[in-house]
């Protein structure tokens, strides 16, 4: 049985796809957004508060060349069909991560009482700037013309790395009594929230799938394809790692999802000449419906046999 959550998504999809007059406020789905970020970062912040931090500075430089390694997949079977711009734009996507897939995969984890690691917060954060620097660098190369004052503040100091961020230096701060009485506000409705953004989420990517029919056959495969390999490659890092069936579950997911929000925002800058159609249309309209209907718990099933 679909998570309720996914039954928002679904109802957005559909209600989209018939030409429903049903919109969201603007300002609602942005205050969402910064809701979610910041209820993933606390709850990451607070579960660091209880370990070690020096062990995970090996984890950290492995997600990092995870990140690249998936930049890099990404363009050379995208340069099949693609133009050296478009190619790297696009891969960077498949690079980068999505903090909703992110949050869809922990309420499935929660609701079945799975537990995973905190440090994946950190992850999350840190696995959108590798791809971003990556793909820039695939693109354009590097050069005087380059503006890395400001691809450096759009790339690290983002809204969604800053709240994530923030977030987990609160938490890691104020500990789990200093965070107990924000519970009611940011535990007990993360999932109300969650199925709102994700009711959104829905509309738009019933706008995306109406642009994918224009790009082919191959960008449709690709979105299917790509998000597979790179579960395999989450899969075989967190191994290294000895994450746990949750973690594992979860790098899988997120090494699985694609960027809809930092990397169109910083390629915006850094490559204009890149046509964000191509990119938006693979994320919105395939991959992420993909993940969070039937990705999740296919990265479930293959974590199992890697801690069997």
């Amino acid at each position: 049985m679909l998570d309720v959550v996914v039954l928002f998504f679904l109802f957005g999809l559909l209600a989209g796809l018939v030409r429903s007059e049903l919109k969201l406020p603007p300002a609602l789905y942005d205050t969402l957004s910064l809701f979610l970020l910041l209820a993933i970062g606390l709850k990451g912040g607070v579960g660091l508060a209880q370990q070690s931090l020096q062990p995970l500075l090996p984890q950290l430089a492995l997600v990092i060349l995870l990140g690249v390694v998936q930049t890099l997949l990404g363009f050379a079977v995208l340069r099949l069909k693609m133009n050296r711009v478009d190619a790297a734009a696009t891969a960077a996507h498949y690079g980068s991560v999505s903090v909703a897939t992110f949050a869809v995969g922990v309420n499935w984890l929660t609701e079945r009482g799975i537990s995973f690691e905190s440090q994946l917060s950190i992850f999350l954060a840190v696995m959108e700037i590798p791809a971003i620097l990556v793909g820039i660098v695939l693109a354009r190369g590097i050069s005087r013309e380059t503006r890395w004052r400001m691809l450096a503040h759009e790339t690290f100091l983002g809204k969604g790395v800053t709240l994530l961020l923030g977030g987990m230096a609160i938490g890691y701060l104020a500990g789990p009594d200093g965070i107990a009485p924000l519970k009611p506000l940011f535990v007990d409705l993360f999932k109300g929230a969650l199925a709102l953004f994700l009711l959104e989420m829905g509309l738009i990517v019933a706008r995306q799938c109406q642009d994918l029919r224009k790009h082919g056959f191959f960008l449709l495969g690709f979105a299917l394809l790509m998000p597979l390999a790179s579960a395999g490659l989450g899969l075989a890092a967190g191994q290294l790692m000895g994450l746990s069936l949750g973690g594992l579950t979860l790098l899988a997911t997120l090494a699985a999802s694609a960027s809809y929000i930092a990397v169109p925002a910083t390629m915006r800058i850094a490559v204009p000449q890149a046509n964000p159609g191509l990119s938006l249309s693979a994320v919105l309209g395939v991959t992420f419906p993909f993940n969070i209907m039937l990705g999740i718990p296919l990265y479930h099933s293959w974590a199992r046999h890697f801690t069997e």
